[in-house]
């Protein structure tokens, strides 16, 4: 906890002194953590695929195309894959039959495609990739292709880029597993946590939600639910896998994710447990100073909720 100094008092005393400072410190460690990935690709010429999984709101996706960058410009061309291309066609989804389609599970996906795309990769054979359409909850008949050359890479990303089902068909001597959530908890000076890892993810996704999808908070915990019982159950139990763990936590965050997340807890109507976690949300919320997101770089990871 001291290196990240991930307490209330350090975030509130220099995001008042210097909010500037606050935000550039958080947005040089994440830079530092994607030179240190870069770095273990680069110099392991054998590595040419990075399977990244992480829980959602973990910001897997700017991640995914911050790597894709850092890769390419120390020379290597990179390929972003989304394993949500993969999904089967909805009809297809266990538990559709039922009315409960399970869209978290692994099996959800097109395990075989996934294998033979990616292996057909690494045999630098030219592959089609599939492309998923989900207002028609189908694969798109587009398609697109790549060829994999000697010192090229791929970065797929998803939920289940650590599940053994999909790894265990890859070569190992190829791969490069990474875990990526928010990792650590903000406290006060008594040690009590003021929010959690979980309480951050579900921050992040609620303004996401609202930014670019228009969804109310309401409609965000009805999801929640759902989300976090398969992250139990098809991610975390595959957490301790991974070569590498990022934590994408940003210590201006809170600060910066206040006032809009405060004004849509406030004017949400919840109730029962819901109510009661949006109360203890609020009250956390409201010990943070404020930072305009005007001052937050169009390049960082946090625009993948501020917009």
């Amino acid at each position: 906890m001291s290196n990240l100094h991930n307490t209330i008092e350090y975030i509130n005393s220099l995001s008042q002194s210097d909010p500037k400072e606050l935000i550039d410190r958080s947005e040089q460690r994440f830079k530092n953590i994607i030179r240190d990935v870069s770095d273990k690709v680069e110099n392991d010429s054998g590595l040419q695929v990075v399977m990244l999984a992480g829980p959602s709101a973990s910001g897997k996706t700017t991640t995914a195309q911050k790597l894709a960058e850092e890769f390419t410009r120390r020379g290597m061309k990179t390929y972003r894959v989304s394993l949500d291309d993969f999904y089967l066609d909805r009809t297809d989804i266990p538990g559709y039959s039922e009315g409960k389609p399970d869209y978290e599970t692994v099996f959800a996906l097109d395990l075989p495609l996934i294998d033979k795309c990616i292996n057909s990769l690494l045999r630098g054979e030219t592959t089609v990739m599939p492309m998923f359409d989900f207002v028609s909850g189908k694969r798109k008949d587009e398609s697109y292709e790549i060829t994999l050359g000697k010192s090229d890479a791929i970065v797929v990303e998803g939920l289940h880029a650590l599940n053994p089902i999909i790894t265990d068909k890859l070569p190992h001597e190829r791969i490069l597993k990474i875990y990526i959530s928010v990792s650590s908890r903000i406290y006060d000076e008594n040690n009590k946590i003021i929010l959690n890892k979980r309480n951050m993810r579900f921050i992040r996704r609620m303004v996401r939600d609202y930014n670019f999808r228009g969804s109310s908070v309401e409609n965000t915990y009805e999801l929640w639910d759902n989300v976090r019982s398969g992250e139990d159950k098809y991610l975390f139990p595959y957490s301790g896998l991974a070569d590498m763990r990022i934590n994408s936590i940003h210590l201006s965050e809170p600060c910066l994710f206040k006032e809009t997340a405060l004004n849509l807890l406030r004017n949400a109507e919840l109730d029962g447990e819901r109510a009661k976690d949006a109360s203890r949300l609020i009250r956390a919320l409201e010990k943070f100073n404020s930072i305009s997101p005007d001052m937050v770089p169009e390049t960082s990871l946090l625009r993948e909720f501020l917009g």
